[in-house]
């Protein structure tokens, strides 16, 4: 499908962009994260969308926000939604961004708020003037 074929696109292309510069702590943890919301998005405007993903805490991430790590938490422990592939994924996706912050780059992070009701809604990107 066209869908597959963008995200195989999407993919190469940022494996090229990555290979460019090594990773910093930084910029994995701000990659994962936007991977992360964007797959949650997705899912939750699936077709085949489970009931129980209706449920699933909110993942709209913002590694600046103390919160963040709670949140992370708080789905991976989620007990429902384990049938639904997409759900194990993210939780897989989400464990590994709470140990990469929590352990490797907590030195790297900075926490700028802890303003957990930010994250409760996604946080658009700024629209390009036209």
């Amino acid at each position: 499908s066209v869908k597959m074929l963008l995200s195989l696109l999407a993919l190469l292309s940022a494996a090229l962009v990555t290979s460019a510069a090594p990773p910093t702590c930084y910029s994995r943890v701000l990659a994962l994260s936007k991977e992360i919301t964007e797959s949650f998005k997705e899912l939750q405007t699936s077709k085949a969308v489970d009931s129980c993903v209706l449920m699933l805490p909110r993942l709209y991430l913002d590694i600046h926000n103390y919160c963040v790590l709670a949140r992370l938490r708080e789905f991976v422990a989620y007990p429902r939604c384990e049938r639904v592939l997409e759900v194990s994924e993210l939780k897989e996706k989400a464990r590994s961004l709470y140990t990469i912050m929590i352990s490797y780059c907590r030195r790297d992070l900075v926490f700028l708020t802890d303003d957990c009701n930010a994250l409760e809604s996604p946080i658009l990107p700024p629209t390009e003037p036209s």
